[in-house]
């Protein structure tokens, strides 16, 4: 992985920014203005107002629900966002909202949260792994969300032997918390969700349907989920804070640049040496 302080991206006119939310764009405890090491910035906002002073869409990537990214799409003028790991993409224009379903391997009627309920998928996970997973109150539409920590590549071996190959399990990030009962060093969001259903098959989705050639666009973000995204943007910054997430990876791209600062101010300079080509 290149360090963006040693090495910057050769890049196109850009035309897009795919931005993971929390942890990314939003600083600690989901504040537009936190700074990482306590106090104010404003380097996140200036970049969200360079981006709309030069037509650049501003596209916003997160495990968050559709309900839970609305209104901050709203605030931030984004043109279009990514929920649920990539299960739904939403495009906007002015007060009215396209809802693009992405759900992969899924092909069932209804939600595909609640066929995985009824396959009994999420207690096969608890179960297989005591003490590691708490299930987080259902209230998404496609994906089945948890908190604590199992290798994805472990839980995924899991649900294959256990006959749910349909399904995957995608690690969104660590948590500033620690929760009760749980027997991890660290607790990440996971998510268990349909076979193809990523953040990176969301930002394809996204560049075809609007026609947005690979090489005008660039994606921002911290976590594994993010990373995935790298192959499908012309160029792809971890932010600072999200390094560790490179180590978990079985391979990071190498269109991948490590910034020097940490959440907004990360996605800041990602953005200042992307406009300047």
């Amino acid at each position: 992985m290149k360090r963006l302080a040693e090495e910057r991206p050769s890049l196109e006119s850009l035309r897009a920014v795919y931005a993971d939310l929390d942890g990314t764009l939003l600083g600690p405890g989901g504040s537009l203005f936190a700074a990482s090491e306590g106090g104010v910035t404003q380097r996140a906002a200036d970049a969200v107002r360079a981006l709309h002073e030069g037509g650049v869409a501003l596209v916003l990537m997160s495990g968050r629900t559709q309900r839970g990214i609305r209104e901050v799409a709203r605030v931030l003028g984004a043109r279009a966002y990514i929920a649920e790991l990539g299960a739904i993409l939403v495009e906007r224009d002015g007060p009215e909202e396209c809802t693009v379903e992405n759900f992969g391997a899924y092909e069932g009627d209804g939600r595909p949260v609640e066929a995985i309920a009824r396959t009994g998928a999420g207690a096969f996970l608890l179960e297989r792994f005591v003490g590691c997973l708490q299930a987080v109150t259902p209230w998404t539409e496609a994906t089945m969300m948890f908190e604590g920590y199992v290798d994805p590549a472990e839980a995924n071996a899991a649900l294959e032997e256990g006959g749910y190959g349909w399904l995957e399990f995608h690690d969104n990030g660590t948590l500033r918390y620690q929760v009760p009962g749980l027997d991890v060093p660290e607790v990440h969001f996971m998510h268990l969700l349909p076979r193809g259903v990523t953040k990176a098959s969301a930002v394809r989705l996204h560049r075809e349907r609007h026609s947005i050639p690979v090489t005008a666009t660039i994606g921002v973000g911290d976590s594994p989920s993010d990373l995935a995204v790298a192959p499908e943007v012309g160029a792809f910054f971890l932010v600072a804070n999200g390094a560790a997430s490179a180590e978990i990876v079985p391979e990071v791209p190498g269109n991948t640049y490590l910034t020097s600062a940490s959440h907004g101010d990360g996605f800041a300079e990602a953005v200042e040496v992307a406009l300047a080509g």
